[in-house]
């Protein structure tokens, strides 16, 4: 009860405040989705749905940014093809979910399942699918828009990095330390508490995790040698919630982000990744555990159901495990995606097509959708849905890889390497998990990119304003 009087006293200030200065009040809602999915935050004010703590504060930052941006001086400068795939981005989410509203006995029929518990009704769907697909995205474009001088750059970034390490935190905070000695006991822990007492699924955590530890890394360069050892410090934090999620492709993300982080600027560490993997192993054995289970015969799940249906034995069981069962259940996925290849069925095409109920009533399989965020997405809205999304995400690793290699100014890498290490996480999680749907657990990487975009987009303001001869335009980012 103290700690949500304590929340409500701080959302009533930032409420107000937002009318002083809209940009600190959104800065203090994006920590608040380090908070938001606890069960200790009510989901609703009075009983009103869509009624809460993070709306209220949102629609507070919005009318606050819709007074000032005038005097502001505030202009939409972003670069129009990235206007234009964000559009068109929008666009294939709206459509899809009226395909999803128009056709939706599936969803009935999956909610009818004894296993399953979901809201399907409209004004569920309507909020769920239509409201806050969007509304995730939107601090992102309000950073973008506000965002013009060191001081707001600052602000931005600490809100992000405070909100990943107050996730890592309460990992820490639920996670039994015993946990670390016994891949199993990781498991179990992580899908027993995380989602309990964080709000966000162990696959959820591990994924921001893994990109937001390189954050700390590139982003430390922006500040002074004083705030850089507290960046230090909670570095290990980041790592050690990460490792306590027990999220194999988490770690593999981890690793991979590191690796080019360290190829382009700072290749002197590369060494240091084969002696950091050994110590991991030989102190943290539950990592170990967990990453190679499935590898051998002796750490294959068991399913009998699922046995009988595989035909590669020992090997098919193998990649079972390894997968987490996404091996097994990707073949119907594709046999039901190759009837409507271009166009897709609609948001949520596995559970309406049937393929979810299939997969648990007969194997006792759970997948309302398809632990692939590629897969999921085709399977919604076709190949031709696909491919503004996959380049725009493409374009948006590019921008920030070309920031990170930037040898003229370390708030360029700072940011291009955020950008880079938080967008790679999702793409490379997005193999077994994950979604293209902007929702929570991506507010922190469309944040990222949102401030790459400024970045970039002054960087390259620079460029054109500064001709041979000329003293060089001195940059918005120079600390004042």
């Amino acid at each position: 009860m103290i700690r949500v009087t304590l929340i409500s006293l701080l959302v009533a200030f930032l409420c107000a405040y937002a009318w002083k200065d809209w940009y600190k009040s959104l800065c203090g809602l994006i920590v608040m989705m380090a908070i938001i999915e606890h069960p200790d935050i009510p989901k609703t004010i009075f009983g009103i749905p869509g009624f809460n703590f993070w709306n209220l504060l949102f629609v507070f930052v919005l009318a606050g940014w819709a007074m000032s941006r005038r005097r502001e001086k505030l202009v939409w400068d972003m670069p129009k093809k990235i206007t234009f795939l964000l559009i068109l981005y929008g666009l294939i989410i709206v459509v899809g979910f009226f395909r999803m509203a128009i056709d939706s006995e599936g969803l009935s029929i999956w909610a009818a399942s004894p296993w399953v518990s979901d809201d399907i009704s409209a004004k569920s769907l309507f909020n769920e699918y239509f409201i806050n697909t969007f509304k995730w995205v939107v601090p992102s474009l309000l950073l973008f828009h506000g965002c013009r001088n060191r001081s707001r750059l600052a602000w931005a970034v600490s809100a992000i990095l405070i909100m990943y390490l107050l996730l890592s935190i309460q990992v820490i905070r639920w996670m039994p330390l015993s946990a670390l000695t016994d891949g199993d006991a990781l498991e179990h822990y992580g899908l027993r508490f995380l989602s309990k007492e964080v709000g966000y699924h162990r696959v959820n955590l591990s994924m921001m995790l893994s990109g937001a530890f390189w954050s700390f890394v590139t982003c430390s360069l922006l500040y002074s040698s004083k705030y850089q050892k507290i960046l230090k410090v909670s570095m290990p934090t980041i790592f050690f919630g990460l490792a306590l999620t027990g999220g194999r492709m988490g770690y593999a993300t981890w690793a991979a982000i590191g690796g080019v982080i360290a190829a382009v600027r700072w290749r002197r560490y590369l060494v240091l990744g084969p002696i950091f993997v050994l110590l991991v192993v030989l102190f943290v054995p539950a990592v170990q555990e967990r990453f190679t289970a499935g590898f051998d015969e002796e750490t294959v799940d068991e399913s009998t159901l699922v046995e009988e249906h595989l035909e590669g034995g020992v090997f098919e069981m193998q990649l079972y495990t390894i997968t987490s069962g996404r091996s097994f259940a990707w073949p119907f996925v594709w046999e039901e995606i190759k009837e409507n290849l271009l166009f897709g069925d609609g948001r949520e095409a596995m559970v309406r097509s049937g393929v979810s109920t299939y997969l648990l009533s007969e194997f006792l399989e759970s997948f309302p959708h398809p632990h692939n965020a590629t897969l999921m997405w085709i399977f919604d809205n076709g190949l031709l849905g696909l491919l503004p999304v996959l380049t725009f995400y493409l374009l948006m690793l590019k921008y920030g890889f070309s920031l990170l290699r930037d040898k003229k100014e370390l708030v360029h890498v700072a940011i291009g390497g955020m950008a880079f290490s938080l967008i790679s996480a999702l793409l490379i999680a997005s193999i077994g998990s994950q979604s293209f749907y902007p929702r929570e657990g991506s507010v922190g990487m469309w944040c990222a990119i949102g401030l790459m975009l400024r970045v970039y987009v002054e960087r390259e303001k620079n460029k054109k304003l500064h001709s041979p001869g000329q003293n060089e335009i001195k940059s918005i980012w120079e600390k004042v």
